[in-house]
């Protein structure tokens, strides 16, 4: 199946999986971009799923080009913190990736995410193509249903450029644990996502 990607990042994209993944599997895989607060704790979250290949830390959906950590963070160039699932879709669908994404984030705050605050972490699910549109627009629709949320703030738009995040970022639950654990736990995350969900995705 073909990549869903942008011209500018094709080349660089398909160098960086063919270093770990033969160039005929990287290219079966599909992508996903998913936007709920810290991307560290959503890097972590989607490369435990069975299915996924690799996940990208990254930034998109705002007004400047080549964003820095720091100026995504100062909350002024309108870049939401996101990841990017590389997925084979024979081992694991979008459907069950949005379910996923649902359970590892609070849908029912606006601006945040648990203890960062800023239109950076709003949640959100950017769609490549109208099957992922339709797809996540009915996930969203079928939770409003449930009644078990009166409003939900993630929004589902349009993928903007991805632009990869700064390589300390990556993969920063393996690279720094006791730094994460300790960020996880004051953060409120896991806590408030019992309390959302009743249990804790692990």
């Amino acid at each position: 199946m073909a990549w869903v990607v942008w011209s500018r990042n094709t080349a660089t994209l398909l160098l960086g999986l063919s270093g770990f993944l033969p160039l005929a599997q990287a290219q079966q895989l599909e992508q996903a971009i998913f936007g709920g607060g810290c991307f560290w704790c959503m890097e972590e979250a989607f490369e435990k799923i069975g299915g996924v290949k690799s996940v990208e830390s990254g930034y998109t959906g705002g007004r400047t080009s080549a964003p820095t950590y720091e100026q995504v963070s100062q909350g002024n160039t309108g870049h939401v913190e996101v990841v990017r699932v590389h997925y084979d879709p024979r081992q694991i669908s979008y459907s069950n990736l949005l379910k996923a994404f649902w359970t590892n984030i609070d849908p029912t705050v606006e601006n945040r995410q648990f203890c960062d605050v800023g239109e950076q972490y709003r949640s959100a699910i950017f769609y490549l193509n109208e099957q992922q549109h339709r797809e996540a627009k009915q996930s969203k629709e079928q939770l409003l249903g449930t009644g078990k949320f009166k409003n939900i703030y993630t929004t589902v738009e349009a993928a903007q450029t991805f632009y990869v995040a700064e390589e300390y970022h990556q993969d920063f639950y393996r690279k720094n644990p006791l730094r994460y654990r300790y960020y996880k736990t004051t953060c409120g995350r896991e806590n408030r996502l019992n309390e959302v969900w009743g249990y804790t995705p692990k």
